[in-house]
C-alpha cells in the first residue's frame, strides 16, 4: 500500500524531532488533541493510544525491538496528527480531521506485525508497567532529553 500524500515529509521531520529529542513535546501535544478530539476519534482512540504507548515505551528505552522504519512512521503519524496545517487543515469542518485519520489508519495497516508485536509485549508487562507507559513524561523529563 503506497504511503498517504505528503507523508514523506513528516518522516523527515520526525528524524529531526528523534535527533533533536523533542519526543517527548510530540507526545504531550498529540495526548492533548486526541483529548480534544476524543469524540471524533471514534474507534482510532484506542489505536492512537497505543502508538502513543509505544513511543513513551521506546523513549524509556523499555521497548526497542521495533522496526526503525515503523517507528519513524508511527512518530511521522503523530506529527501529522498535531499539525493543524496538512494536506486537509483542521480548522475546516467536518473534512479537517479525515486525512489526519486516515494517516494514522495506514500506519496501523501498514505496520500491524510490528504493533501486534508491542501489543504482545505490552500485554505481558505487569500493571504498573503498562500504567507508567500510558503516562507521559513530565516537563523535567523533557529537558534532560534534550542534553
Amino acid at each position: 500500500m503506497k504511503a498517504p500524500w505528503n507523508f514523506q515529509r513528516y518522516l523527515t521531520l520526525a528524524q529531526r524531532f528523534l535527533a533533536g529529542g523533542r519526543l517527548p513535546s510530540l507526545l504531550l501535544a498529540a495526548s492533548r488533541k486526541s483529548a480534544s478530539q476524543s469524540g471524533r476519534l471514534g474507534a482510532v482512540k484506542d489505536d492512537l493510544r497505543l502508538l502513543l504507548s509505544l513511543s513513551n515505551a521506546w523513549l524509556r528505552g523499555e521497548y526497542r525491538q521495533i522496526n526503525p522504519k515503523a517507528f519513524l512512521a508511527v512518530v511521522g503519524a503523530l506529527l501529522y496528527f498535531v499539525t493543524p496545517l496538512d494536506a486537509l487543515p483542521d480548522w475546516l469542518v467536518g473534512m479537517g480531521f479525515v486525512d489526519d485519520l486516515a494517516v494514522l489508519a495506514w500506519v496501523l495497516k501498514t505496520w500491524s506485525g510490528e504493533l501486534d508485536a508491542f501489543r504482545a509485549w505490552r500485554a505481558a508487562q505487569a500493571p504498573e508497567v503498562r500504567a507508567a507507559l500510558e503516562r507521559l513524561p513530565a516537563p523535567d523529563e523533557q529537558a534532560g532529553q534534550r542534553s
